[in-house]
C-alpha cells in the first residue's frame, strides 16, 4: 500500500455519530424530562459551596459564555435555596420627630411593614372623629371655662389691688393703647362735705411748685414700679393658665388616644426601636392634635398628616422565603435606591415618603443576581456595591450631592444594614480584567463558578442532551423529536464544540435548530421532527449568513479569483484559509507561491516585509527557516533567497497554520518538483518537521470541498490535515458522501514528508549518518539545487575577484 494510500482517513473517522441505538426511545414524546445542568460538574459545585457560605466576601462570580445555560441554572438554583430559607424583616422608613431631615429606618418581622402602614392609616382616619368629639364635650369646655374664670379673678384682684395702692398716692391708672398712664388725682370736697376725687389737668400741673412737681413725679414712678410688677405677675397666670389649659388638652388627648396606640404596641411593638417610635408619635398627636380637630370639621382642609405613617421600602412574605432579586438595569439609583423630589409651586420638595428602594434593599436577606456587562455600563453602580459589601450597610445618597458643586440640605435617610449574597454573571475577559485591576474584587467575590464552553460526548451526556431536547420541545410546544433527529442535534453540538468526543454547553445555539428543525416539520405536516429536518435547519440557517462566502465563490466561478484544483505545479500549493464574521465561519482556499533564487537574504515572506501578518504568522516563518536550516544546512552554509507570497490576499494574514503549507512551497521550488494542485493543505509545522494541529479543520475542508465542487470533483481532490486534527472532524454529510464515494479525500500527516510525498508522488528522503538523503528524493534534489546555489556563488566571487568574508573569530585569530 502506498503511502497515499496509508494516510488516507476511512469514512467513519470524519464524522462521530450519535449513538442513536442507546437513547433508549423512538421519539422524545416518550422521555419523563428532568430538568438540570448539562456538562458544567464544577460550576454547579462551585456555586452549591459558595451559596452554603455565610462568611463575609463569599460572594459569587459566575463566569461563562452567553448561552451556556449559566444565568438560568444560577436563578433556578438560588430561587431553590431561597424557597426554604426564613423571610428576612420588612424595612420601613418612618418620620423623625427629633430629626426631621434624618428619617429613621425601622425593621419588621417579614409581612408586618404593610401591616403598620394600613394600620397607621386608619389610627389617622379614627382620631379626627374622636379628637373631635372628645373636645367638643362640655367636660373639657367646662374645665377651661373654670380655668380661665379663675385666672380673670385673679388679675382682677392684682389690678384692684394696684389702684387701691395708685390711689393712696393720690393717682388713678388709665390704659391706652401706649399701656398704662399714671393721672395725679386732685381732692374735690363737695358742699355737703363729701369727698371725690378728678384728674388734675395739665394746666394746672404746670402752675404747681418745682418741689410739688417732683413729689408727684416721684410717686408715679413708685406706681410704675408697682404696676410693672402686677403685670408680670399677670403674665405668670397667663402662662400658668396656658399651661393648665395645654396640661388638661394633653391628658384629654392622651386619655382618648391611649387605647388606640396601646393596641398599636402590642401588635407591632416587638421591636423597641418601633415602640420608642410610637411613643414620639403619641407625643407629637398631643401636641398638634388641632389638626386633627380641623381636618374633622372641615374636610376640604388641607392637612398633612404623612408624618404619622410610615413608608415602606421594603416587604416580604413569610411563605414566599428568602428573596431573590434579578436587577437587569443596575443603575446607581436602582441598585442602592433615591430620595425623590416634588415641584411645588417652582421649589423641589421632598420628605421620608419620597425614599424609594433600590435592588440591594429588596435583596436584603436573600440574594441579588447582576450581569457584568450591564453594571459595569453605569456609572458609579460597581463602586456604590462594593461600598456596600465592604461596609455591611447601605445609605441612600443622589448622585447631585456628590458631585455637584453647590452642596444642599437634604435628606439624610438612615442607614440600613446589609446580608446580601451577590453573584453577577459575566464572561472570562471581565472576570479576569477585575482581578487585574481592581484589588477589592478578589475580596470580595471568592468563589468562581466557571462554566466551560464544552462537555465530553459520554453516553450519560448523549442522554442528558436527547433529556434537554425533549424538555425544550415540551416547554416550547414543539413537535417531537424522532430519535435520529436527535442524533442530528448531538452530532451538531459536537460540530459547534469542533471536537468529536466533545459538545457544546452553548444550549442558546441549540435552541434555535430545535425551534427551526420544528418550523421545517411543520411546513411538512409532518407530526414529528425528523433527522431530515435537522440538517435542513442547519443548512438554511448557514445560507441565511454566508452571503461573503457566496461572493467569494462566486468570483472563484468569475475567475476574477484565480485558484487551481486540478494539475500539478512547482512552487505553487493552496493553503486554507478560516474566515469568522462572528454569525457565519468559512474557509476558504488561499494560493501559496514561492520563488527560489541565489542570495543570502533567506526566507521572505513578501507580506511580512509589507506589514500585512500578524505576530504568530511571523513566528511561524522564523520556525520554518530553522527547519530549512536543520535539514539542509548542517555541512554547508544556506546560501539562498526565497520570497513567499499569498497571492490575491490584501487584508491582515494571522496565525500559523499555513507554515507547513509555505514549507512545502519551499520544498517544491528547491526541488523544482511540481505539488498536486487537487490537494489543499493546512497545519503549523515545528522546527524538526512535525505537523502541529490547526483551528478550523472542518471550515477548511468543507470550504475547499465546496471550491473543488465547483469546478467538478475528479476523484484525486482532498485535503491534508495534521493527524492530531482527527479528533476534531464533524463533517458535512455532503462531503461525507463523497468521500465514500471516492470523489474526495482527506489525509491525516504526522510529519511534512508525509505531506511532501503525497504531494509530489517522490519520496521525501531520510537523511542518513553523513548528512545525505537518498538519490532521487525530494530532500536530496532541494539539497542538490542549495549547493548549487553555495558553488555558483563562491565561483562568481572568485571570478570577480572578492575575497570571502572571514569570520569575526578568524579575524581574531
Amino acid at each position: 500500500m502506498s503511502l497515499i494510500d496509508e494516510l488516507k482517513l476511512p469514512v467513519d473517522k470524519l464524522r462521530t455519530k450519535a449513538r442513536v441505538g442507546e437513547l433508549g426511545f423512538q421519539s422524545t414524546d416518550e422521555i419523563c424530562c428532568e430538568e438540570h445542568l448539562i456538562g458544567q460538574e464544577r460550576a454547579v459545585s462551585s456555586i452549591s459551596f459558595g451559596l452554603s457560605l455565610e462568611s463575609k466576601g463569599y460572594n459569587i462570580f459566575v463566569v461563562g459564555n452567553p448561552g451556556s445555560g449559566r444565568t438560568t441554572y444560577a436563578m433556578n438554583r438560588i430561587m431553590a435555596l431561597a424557597k426554604d430559607m426564613p423571610a428576612p424583616d420588612d424595612w420601613v422608613y418612618a418620620y423623625n420627630f427629633s430629626n426631621p431631615s434624618a428619617p429613621l429606618a425601622i425593621n419588621m418581622p417579614a409581612g408586618q411593614g404593610r401591616e403598620l402602614a394600613k394600620e397607621l392609616d386608619e389610627l389617622v382616619k379614627e382620631l379626627k372623629v374622636v379628637l373631635s368629639k372628645t373636645f367638643e364635650d362640655s367636660q373639657y369646655e367646662d374645665t377651661k371655662a373654670r380655668y380661665v374664670k379663675e385666672f380673670q379673678e385673679q388679675v382682677n384682684e392684682y389690678m384692684e389691688e394696684l389702684r387701691k395702692a395708685a390711689l393712696e398716692r393720690g393717682f388713678s391708672i388709665k390704659r391706652t393703647p401706649q399701656g398704662f398712664v399714671n393721672v395725679p388725682l386732685v381732692k374735690v370736697v363737695a358742699e355737703d362735705g363729701s369727698v371725690a376725687y378728678r384728674e388734675m389737668q395739665q394746666e394746672e400741673f404746670e402752675t404747681l411748685g418745682e418741689e410739688e412737681r417732683k413729689d408727684l413725679q416721684g410717686k408715679s414712678e413708685e406706681i410704675s414700679q408697682k404696676t410693672l410688677e402686677v403685670l408680670r405677675r399677670i403674665r405668670d397666670l397667663e402662662k400658668s393658665l396656658r399651661e393648665r389649659i395645654k396640661e388638661l388638652e394633653a391628658n384629654i388627648c392622651r386619655s382618648a388616644i391611649g387605647p388606640y396606640l396601646k393596641e398599636l404596641k402590642d401588635h407591632f411593638g416587638a421591636n423597641g426601636k418601633l415602640r420608642g417610635w410610637i411613643d414620639e408619635l403619641s407625643e407629637d398627636i398631643i401636641k398638634n392634635f388641632n389638626i386633627f380637630i380641623a381636618a374633622a370639621r372641615d374636610e376640604s382642609a388641607e392637612v398633612d398628616f404623612s408624618r404619622y405613617g410610615v413608608n415602606v421600602i421594603v416587604e416580604n412574605r413569610p411563605e414566599e422565603g428568602a428573596p431573590v432579586i434579578r436587577e437587569t438595569n443596575p443603575t446607581y439609583y436602582n441598585l442602592i435606591g433615591k430620595v425623590e423630589y416634588e415641584s411645588r409651586q417652582g421649589y423641589l420638595y421632598t420628605d421620608f415618603t419620597k425614599i424609594v428602594a433600590g435592588a440591594i434593599h429588596k435583596a436584603n436577606g436573600g440574594f441579588l443576581i447582576l450581569e457584568a456587562e450591564e453594571l459595569f455600563r453605569h456609572f458609579l453602580s460597581w463602586e456604590a456595591l462594593k461600598r456596600v459589601l465592604k461596609t455591611g450597610q447601605l445609605m441612600i445618597e443622589n448622585i447631585g450631592e456628590q458631585w455637584g458643586y453647590i452642596p444642599f440640605s437634604s435628606l439624610r435617610p438612615e442607614p440600613i444594614p446589609m446580608d446580601v449574597k451577590v453573584v453577577i454573571i459575566g464572561t472570562r475577559w471581565i472576570y479576569y480584567l477585575l482581578n487585574l485591576y481592581d484589588p477589592e474584587f478578589p475580596k470580595l467575590f471568592k468563589v468562581k463558578a466557571d462554566f466551560d464552553v464544552d462537555m465530553p460526548r459520554t453516553v450519560e451526556a448523549e442522554r442528558d442532551l436527547a433529556n434537554f431536547v425533549a424538555g425544550f420541545t415540551q416547554k416550547e410546544k414543539l413537535p417531537p423529536f424522532t430519535a435520529d433527529a436527535v442524533g442530528e442535534v448531538i452530532e451538531w453540538a459536537s460540530r459547534l464544540a469542533d471536537h468529536g468526543n466533545r459538545m457544546t454547553t452553548r444550549f442558546n445555539q441549540l435552541a434555535e435548530v430545535l425551534v427551526e428543525a420544528a418550523a421545517w416539520a411543520r411546513k411538512e405536516n409532518e407530526d414529528q421532527v425528523a433527522g431530515s429536518h435537522v440538517r435542513k435547519a442547519i443548512s438554511e440557517k448557514q445560507f441565511r449568513t454566508n452571503l461573503v462566502e457566496e461572493r467569494m465563490r462566486r468570483a472563484f466561478e468569475d475567475g476574477t479569483l484565480y485558484i487551481d484544483t486540478r494539475g500539478e505545479k512547482v512552487g505553487q500549493v493552496n493553503g486554507l484559509t478560516v474566515v469568522d464574521l462572528v454569525d457565519h465561519r468559512f474557509a476558504h482556499p488561499v494560493r501559496i507561491t514561492a520563488n527560489v533564487f541565489m542570495g543570502r537574504e533567506g526566507v521572505v515572506n513578501i507580506e511580512r516585509e509589507v506589514k500585512l501578518t500578524g505576530p504568530i504568522h511571523n513566528k511561524g516563518l522564523l520556525t520554518l527557516s530553522s527547519y530549512l536550516g536543520r535539514q539542509y544546512a548542517q555541512d554547508m552554509p544556506l546560501a539562498l533567497s526565497a520570497h513567499l507570497a499569498f497571492e490575491q490576499v490584501y487584508g491582515g494574514i494571522e496565525g500559523d497554520s499555513a507554515s507547513s503549507t509555505e514549507l512545502y512551497c519551499l520544498v517544491s521550488a528547491l526541488s523544482d518538483l511540481p505539488l498536486k494542485q487537487s490537494i489543499g493543505v493546512t497545519g503549523s509545522v515545528d522546527q524538526f518537521g512535525n505537523v502541529q494541529p490547526i483551528g478550523g479543520v472542518n471550515e477548511k475542508i468543507e470550504g475547499f470541498f465546496k471550491y473543488c465542487k465547483v469546478q467538478g470533483l475528479t476523484g484525486d481532490q482532498g485535503v491534508m490535515i495534521p493527524e492530531s486534527n482527527v479528533v476534531h472532524l464533524m463533517l458535512d454529510h455532503e462531503v461525507m458522501q463523497a468521500v465514500q464515494e471516492g470523489k474526495f479525500h482527506i489525509w491525516a500527516i504526522r510529519h511534512v514528508d508525509e505531506g511532501i510525498e503525497i504531494l509530489t508522488g517522490v519520496p521525501a528522503g531520510k537523511m542518513d549518518e553523513a548528512g545525505n538523503f537518498p538519490e532521487g528524493t525530494v530532500h536530496a534534489r532541494a539539497k542538490q539545487k542549495l549547493r548549487a546555489f553555495m558553488e555558483r556563488s563562491a565561483k562568481l566571487k572568485k571570478e570577480l575577484g572578492e575575497e570571502p568574508k572571514k569570520s569575526e573569530d578568524e579575524g581574531n585569530g
